[in-house]
């Protein structure tokens, strides 16, 4: 459904609005470059920050009304236009940056809390510039999209456990993880256990929670807008229901969702009905 593999970006499937569609892409290639500058290749942490920085200045330039430089020519003059015809903010761009930032040192989270304001700047802007490209702007909207990005991001964690974890990045809140016994500092204690999949069951029902609280949004959003969100919460909901059948072994598997998954979720994304949402823990 997407246009390519950036997890964070939940749309630009044929369902996308086509007057909306460029600046869709605009800003996905935006943030898939600087995911990729944050994460891809050999680069030290050190030049990752740097060449991030550069991105930025490119960014506050076209926002300043001035040129960008050549490095990434094409990406800032797509999104120049994307700005110029759609008036787009500047503020979820540059918390999107801060995210990608943060990720080159690799942080333990300590809490719920620290995850939740990293997902506020690595997830939520994408659905706050997706709702400002179709007009919608009331709080309830803007919180229940927060409410479905975090969800998204969340479920993608607990789903990569087994990928993320080799390469160091561990998202496991510490208070969680060690009251399920499981050391989120430590290499040999990122393995599948009973303690562990409790953890990610726990977690799992904290994202499922979040999702079910913000989905009543994909209900009200018109259009073909509205059912592409409808999909976007069932790919989630679908992810988590694979999840539970592994008996919540990601640290062992990865499960995925694909082309077979797609009848199931036109079905419930026809039949979606406004959901009562389970306790949310801070």
């Amino acid at each position: 459904m997407s246009v390519d593999h950036y997890e964070n970006f939940p749309v630009a499937s044929v369902l996308c609005p086509p007057a909306i569609r460029p600046a869709v892409v605009a800003i996905y290639h935006f943030a898939r470059v600087a995911d990729d500058l944050a994460d891809e290749g050999a680069a030290l942490p050190a030049e990752r920050r740097a060449a991030l920085a550069a991105y930025r200045a490119d960014l506050d330039a076209i926002f300043a009304g001035q040129a960008p430089s050549p490095r990434w020519a094409a990406v800032f003059e797509r999104l120049d236009r994307a700005r110029r015809s759609h008036a787009l903010p500047v503020q979820p761009l540059r918390d999107l940056l801060d995210a990608f930032t943060q990720d080159t040192g690799n942080p333990v989270y300590a809490d719920r809390e620290q995850l939740l304001d990293y997902c506020r700047r690595s997830a939520n802007p994408v659905g706050r510039l997706l709702l400002h490209l179709y007009g919608i702007g009331d709080a309830v909207s803007l919180t229940q999209s927060d409410d479905i990005c975090t969800a998204l991001q969340l479920i993608n964690f607990w789903q990569d456990c087994s990928v993320d974890h080799p390469r160091g990045r561990v998202y496991l809140p510490q208070a969680d993880a060690r009251r399920h016994g499981v050391d989120p500092v430590d290499p040999a204690g990122l393995r599948d256990s009973p303690g562990s999949r409790a953890l990610v069951a726990e977690l799992c029902d904290w994202a499922r929670g979040l999702m079910l609280r913000g989905a009543p949004l994909a209900l009200r959003v018109p259009g073909r807008a509205g059912w592409e969100l409808r999909l976007v919460v069932q790919g989630g909901l679908r992810i988590l229901d694979k999840i539970a059948r592994l008996q919540h072994a990601t640290f062992a598997r990865r499960p995925t969702v694909g082309a077979a998954d797609l009848p199931v979720l036109l079905w419930r994304a026809v039949t979606m009905r406004n959901p009562a949402a389970r306790p949310v823990t801070p």
